[in-house]
């Protein structure tokens, strides 16, 4: 009997960062080439409408590929050959169109459950009439289809009209598909024949269990190294059913059952998993980020214990509103609390943290990074506020001869949101 590969938690993060793309060579220039490469570690890039630094899908790709133009995530989701589409692949995400096939067995699963939406045989004339209406007008958002019906006010933070509704089943159901956004970020949706490639509609839907096996293959592939429970949660499926898939892919010699240091679940590589011996990784990381989105993955990988705190009350926030963890060589060492103050041009550290482990040049290369994300976002200065352990030395870094657009200890770098 074959002996069980054992791998050091050192070589685990390693395998899991190469795998999400921190490896690969730089470009000058990032080019849609550089983006393709990027999707394909990244697997789907997570949409969130939190805009308070920069909209989550566009920050994966920087923290890989660097500063790029964000007309390129534009470029790939439109048009006919389009490379990506929404759909809610881990959560609402942007994914590449071959997984469309994929989906399918869960659009008839939301189908089925359309009771989440309306009652049984509610709706059906208003179903057939958005869908006869966008046929003939085309792409619409939900306020531009909207019939006038009266909005509930009875769910917090939605006050969904009937109309968004019956638009969002539809779109979960795969009846109508999201053409694009507006600048407001608002969902145009249109029929799929006009948003998908004729090629991709044309794939055959896969059963439940194809699917399945798909998904955790290209869970793995992101992965480099994972449990049963990361597989199944980076595609959104059960448990049960990313183990069965799992079985299959072990026997035909795509995934291999390895020991972690310090796991206490099994865990699986996949066959073309790298194993480096180092990645000298800088980068912010999105709380929305593959390598941080499941939290007890980034504790075991990464001794990082994460919680996002937008929605915890001002007063019992810990590190922040929208913190960012930071990536340096393959350990997290600190996490800053950023806030882009675009009428000022001014990127705010309204605080800084290290992590215990955090190494000596961890302000000086967090000013970088922190300079670096400033141009990107067309701010002119960096304000580093005095909130948090490190910002101590992150304003030493700026005194010191940081980058000029540098400031320190502004008080209006001191808000509370």
């Amino acid at each position: 009997m074959p002996t069980t590969q054992s791998l050091s938690l050192p070589q685990a993060r390693r395998i899991a960062l190469t795998a999400q793309g921190f490896l690969d060579p730089a470009h000058t220039a990032p080019t849609l080439r550089t983006f393709d490469r990027t999707l394909a570690r990244t697997g789907v890039l997570q949409v969130d409408s939190v805009n308070v630094l920069q909209r989550a899908h566009f920050m994966p790709l920087y923290s890989r590929m660097g500063a790029y133009d964000v007309d390129l995530l534009r470029r790939a989701a439109s048009g006919r050959q389009r490379r990506v589409v929404e759909y809610w692949a881990h959560v609402q995400a942007f994914m590449p169109v071959e997984l469309w096939p994929a989906m399918r067995h869960r659009m008839d699963d939301y189908r089925a459950r359309r009771g989440k939406w309306f009652a049984v045989d509610e709706g059906d004339a208003l179903e057939g009439a958005l869908l006869a209406e966008i046929a003939e007008r085309g792409a619409s958002t939900a306020r531009e289809l909207d019939d006038g019906l009266p909005r509930s006010k009875d769910h917090w933070g939605w006050n969904w009209s009937r109309t968004r509704r019956m638009l969002d089943y539809l779109y979960m159901t795969g009846e109508l598909a999201i053409a694009e956004r507006t600048s407001q970020f608002e969902i145009r949706y249109d029929l799929p024949e006009r948003v998908l490639p004729a090629a991709v509609l044309d794939v055959p839907a896969l059963t439940a269990a194809e699917a399945h096996v798909e998904l955790v293959r290209r869970a793995a592939r992101s992965h480099g190294v994972a449990s049963a429970h990361c597989l199944a949660d980076y595609y959104r499926i059960r448990v049960g059913e990313a183990r069965v898939a799992i079985d299959e892919l072990v026997a035909a010699g795509e995934l291999e059952p390895v020991v972690v240091q310090d796991w206490q679940r099994p865990a699986y590589l996949h066959r073309e998993a790298r194993v480096p011996r180092r990645v000298g990784a800088r980068a912010l990381l999105s709380p929305f980020d593959p390598v941080v989105w499941e939290r007890d993955r980034g504790e075991a990988l990464f001794d990082f214990f994460y919680r996002i705190e937008i929605y915890t009350p001002a007063a019992q926030r810990v590190h922040g509103y929208y913190v960012l963890p930071f990536l340096l060589g393959d350990r997290i060492v600190g996490r800053v609390d950023l806030k882009a103050d675009r009428p000022t041009a001014r990127l705010l550290v309204q605080s800084a943290w290290a992590e215990p482990h955090a190494p000596a040049e961890t302000a000086a290369e967090l000013a970088a990074e922190l300079a670096r994300l400033a141009g990107w976002l067309g701010l002119a200065e960096v304000v580093v506020g005095p909130r948090g352990d490190l910002a101590p030395a992150l304003a030493a870094e700026a005194r010191r001869g940081a980058p000029p657009e540098f400031v320190v200890d502004r008080p209006d770098a001191r808000q509370i949101r």
